[in-house]
C-alpha cells in the first residue's frame, strides 16, 4: 500500500502539500494552516534566534531517520519536560478510515531521548521553511523553543509538540489500545508497525532506548 515518501523535493515542489489539501477537502474536521499563518508562526520562532548563529532542531520520530532538510551535524540529545507518545490518530500517511493509525508527538511531562540537528546559520531560513511545510502545515504540531542536554552541554533547539486542540489528538490511550491501532494502522506512507520499529531501531543505532516504545513493540501481535 505504501507509495508515498516524504522527501525534500516533495516538500519544495508542493506536491506533498497538494495531497494534504485534497485530504483536508474530504475531511471537514481538519483545517490546514494558511500560508499567512505559516509565515507568521515561522517569523515568531525565528525572532528568538540570532541569525549569525547556527540553529538546532530536536527530532524524536521520523525526523531521526528521514529529516528531509539539510544539516551539518547531529548528536544524541535529551529533552526534559516532554515525553514521546503515540497520541495523534491518523487517517492518512500511516492510517486510513478503514485502518486508523497513530503518530508520535511530544506531550507534556517526563523526558525524551532524541537527536539534535545543527543547521548552518546561512541556511537556517531555507531549511526551516522546508521543515515548516512538513511539520506545521497540518496543524497537529506547535513549534517550541526548548533546552536539550547533549554530550557537549545544554543547547537551545526548536522542536514540535502536540497541538492539544487538534481534533485528532488522543489525550488518553491504554497500552492495549495503542498496540491495537499500531498493529493494524497502515496508509500510503506505510504501516504504523514499521514506523514504531524504525524509531526503536534508529534510536538504538545512536545508543538510545525508549522503554515505552519497546513495551508497545512487545505487546504487538506477531505479524501474519
Amino acid at each position: 500500500m505504501a507509495n508515498l515518501k516524504i522527501t525534500r523535493e516533495a516538500l519544495l515542489d508542493g506536491s506533498l502539500k497538494q495531497r494534504q489539501l485534497q485530504y483536508a477537502a474530504a475531511n471537514p474536521d481538519l483545517k490546514m494552516r494558511s500560508e499567512a499563518e505559516m509565515a507568521a508562526l515561522l517569523e515568531a520562532v525565528l525572532a528568538g534566534h540570532d541569525p549569525a548563529h547556527d540553529l538546532y532542531v530536536f527530532g524524536y520520530g521520523s525526523l531521526i531517520w528521514n529529516p528531509a532538510f539539510h544539516f551539518v551535524e547531529k548528536t544524541p540529545a535529551l529533552l526534559r519536560g516532554y515525553h514521546r507518545r503515540f497520541c495523534m490518530r491518523m487517517y492518512q500517511g500511516r492510517g486510513t478510515r478503514e485502518a486508523p493509525g497513530l503518530m508520535l508527538a511530544l506531550d507534556h511531562g517526563g523526558a525524551c531521548k532524541g537527536v539534535a540537528f545543527r543547521i548552518a546559520a546561512a541556511c537556517v531560513r531555507q531549511e526551516m521553511q522546508v521543515l515548516w511545510q512538513r511539520e506545521m502545515f497540518g496543524g497537529a504540531y506547535n513549534a517550541r523553543w526548548v533546552n536539550v542536554s547533549t554530550g557537549a552541554g545544554t543547547i537551545r533547539a526548536v522542536t514540535f509538540v502536540i497541538n492539544r486542540r487538534h481534533p485528532r489528538y488522543l489525550p488518553e490511550l491504554s497500552l492495549e489500545q495503542t498496540a491495537a491501532l499500531i498493529a493494524t494502522g497502515c496508509g500510503d506512507l506505510g504501516s504504523c508497525r514499521e514506523y514504531l520499529e524504525n524509531t526503536i531501531h534508529h534510536l538504538a543505532e545512536l545508543g538510545l532506548r525508549d522503554a515505552g516504545l519497546e513495551k508497545i513493540a512487545k505487546t504487538l501481535p506477531k505479524p501474519v
